[in-house]
């Protein structure tokens, strides 16, 4: 259990942890434990959001310090997916032709002008953000997020049988692992509910929402998900989760 912990944060994030040798067996638990890397995220932001509210910055300090968060703390990874997707996608080619663009390390303009759109909504939806109680959402969804990426991961069709998913996919303990993020969805996912009940609603219908268009769209355009796939929709859904939250909590603030 706890080197497939050090296995999941050594591949999802860039917190220094002890080297643990690439081998099955310690990849077992990994993906039930990927959640803990949005936790890590998570507690770094209501920190930022403390930090911005005591020092009195601004809220557009606070946004763009709030879309670098994650990507500081993971290096990227999962936005490198969203862009390889965006390629892919874009290109308009049959299946084999799409994996094969997701595989090239080069990015094409496509993916190029998607991010700067990505990044210019979300900052502006993080200086939306002005509480504690809507950063605690936020923070949840870290979590959320990541679990729901984890269940696809393992529960999904593949569309490759081999590839860095498919290297902690294969080994996995299935039932434990699904059992450990549902346990943490369930947990991430009542707090929202508790602390804002319209937000917290309103963000994990929406997520379940774009796991279900991951799905779909997945397997019409790659006959299954990849890891890259899985960065693209974890990327999806936490922006459409956090539009949700703003958006929701905009409109009962007029009501």
């Amino acid at each position: 259990m706890l080197k497939s912990f050090f296995s999941a944060f050594l591949m999802y994030s860039r917190i220094p942890m002890p080297n643990v040798e690439w081998k099955e067996e310690n990849r077992r638990y990994s993906l039930g434990f990927f959640p803990l890397v949005g936790a890590v995220i998570g507690t770094i932001l209501l920190i930022w959001r403390y930090l911005c509210t005591e020092l009195e910055t601004g809220q557009f300090i606070f946004g763009a310090g709030a879309v670098s968060i994650p990507i500081l703390v993971t290096g990227g990874i999962h936005l490198d997916g969203f862009c390889d997707v965006t390629d892919a996608r874009s290109s308009y080619a049959d299946r084999e032709k799409r994996l094969a663009i997701m595989s090239d390390p080069h990015i094409g303009s496509f993916a190029v002008i998607r991010l700067c759109l990505y990044l210019i909504i979300q900052t502006a939806l993080f200086s939306a953000v002005d509480s504690m109680k809507l950063s605690g959402l936020i923070a949840c969804g870290y979590v959320v997020s990541r679990g729901l990426s984890g269940i696809s991961a393992i529960i999904f069709r593949s569309a490759k049988n081999e590839g860095t998913l498919q290297s902690f996919v294969h080994p996995s303990q299935k039932k434990i692992t699904i059992a450990m993020l549902c346990f943490l969805i369930l947990l991430c996912g009542s707090a929202m509910i508790i602390m804002q009940p319209v937000e917290g609603v309103s963000a994990l219908v929406i997520a379940l929402i774009v796991l279900a268009y991951h799905r779909y769209t997945s397997y019409r355009d790659f006959g299954g998900i990849t890891g890259d796939l899985c960065g693209w929709f974890l990327q999806v859904c936490e922006l459409s989760m956090l539009a949700a939250i703003v958006f929701s909590e905009r409109i009962l603030h007029i009501w």
